[in-house]
């Protein structure tokens, strides 16, 4: 029995695949297993992975449930005492299963680990980009106002953590189904965080026709859920955690092909509406900047400002280092 599960769900992923799988297989930790989820992909997927020599790789193949029936599909298959989840454009560090591995052996409390994670672009780029989070053990009051475990690619689970607190919501779509899980799992058990960046997200251009009143919908369901078996000594968070849900709506439109700044203007007003002191948040600073560069030089000039934005902080990185 490997120790550890690793689950990729996968729908019409090949273009990036090949990478991510690669990223798997050259761990410095072994003792895996791979279960990809072919979640009703219409491209190559499955004739791929059948070639792939590895006994380690097992391959599903399903009709689509989404990214949440496909996760709950591999933790069902999962025979490890720890799973870890890696969405199929994403990339790790070799020695991300071994950190975190021998993070859950020596602290058998702890639910789940998380790290910090580095931006790419879709061409594989670094954007110079790091999200670090440093809140461990009772993480709840964190995690309720921002998912901390950064990307879906992240965490590694305790196996036990879903036969207490079930597994992923099949009903929440739009990104919060990993919000849901997490902040289940961060009310029975603590977390740890590995202060390195052991993960690279790849950013895509969102659809231009996404759907922000289903995406605002869906944060909506997992706030009420969350402070439904709350105690009432939390209640207290309830409007900041509104506040800093739209203000990480307000970015979606911005990232989106359209740019729909204005869009993201109206977030951003919801948000100040529900927690008034998020006007003075680093977070609200750097979302005004960007719409005034969207006001300011049009969409064009706005992605010419990120890439300079990103070419500087790759400079400093490696000045740093």
């Amino acid at each position: 029995m490997p120790k550890v599960s690793v689950v990729i769900p996968a729908y019409n992923s090949l273009k990036y695949l090949p990478a991510t799988m690669e990223s798997v297989l050259r761990q410095t930790f072994n003792d895996f297993e791979v279960i990809l989820v072919n979640d009703g992909s219409s491209d190559n997927t499955e004739n791929w992975v059948s070639q792939i020599a590895d006994p380690r790789v097992k391959l599903i193949t399903q009709e689509n449930q989404g990214l949440s029936g496909a996760r709950n599909t591999g933790i069902a298959h999962a025979s490890g005492k720890y799973i870890a989840f890696l969405d199929a454009d994403d990339l790790w560090e070799p020695t991300k299963l071994e950190k975190q591995v021998l993070c859950l052996e020596e602290n058998s409390e702890i639910g789940l680990v998380y790290t910090w994670v580095a931006l790419i672009d879709e061409n594989g780029n670094s954007t110079g980009r790091v999200f670090k989070n440093y809140a461990e053990n009772d993480v709840w009051h964190q995690i309720i106002e921002h998912n901390i475990v950064e990307s879906g690619s992240v965490a590694m689970v305790r196996r036990q953590c879903f036969e207490t607190c079930g597994v992923f919501d099949r009903n929440l779509r739009s990104f919060v189904e990993d919000w849901d899980m997490w902040l289940r799992i961060a009310s029975r058990y603590p977390f740890k965080v590995l202060k390195e960046p052991l993960v690279y997200y790849r950013q895509h251009s969102t659809s231009a026709s996404r759907n922000w009143e289903a995406m605002e919908q869906s944060f909506r369901i997992v706030i009420e859920k969350a402070f439904a078996s709350a105690p009432p000594k939390l209640h207290y968070l309830k409007g900041r955690s509104y506040g800093c849900a739209h203000l990480c709506l307000a970015w979606k439109p911005l990232q989106s092909r359209n740019k729909d700044y204005k869009k993201a203007m109206d977030f951003q007003r919801q948000a100040l509406e529900y927690c008034p002191q998020l006007g003075f948040s680093k977070e609200n600073i750097r979302l005004s900047l960007a719409i005034a560069a969207f006001e300011w030089f049009g969409s064009d000039g706005y992605s010419r400002v990120l890439k300079l934005l990103y070419g500087l902080r790759r400079r400093i990185q490696r000045f740093a280092r």
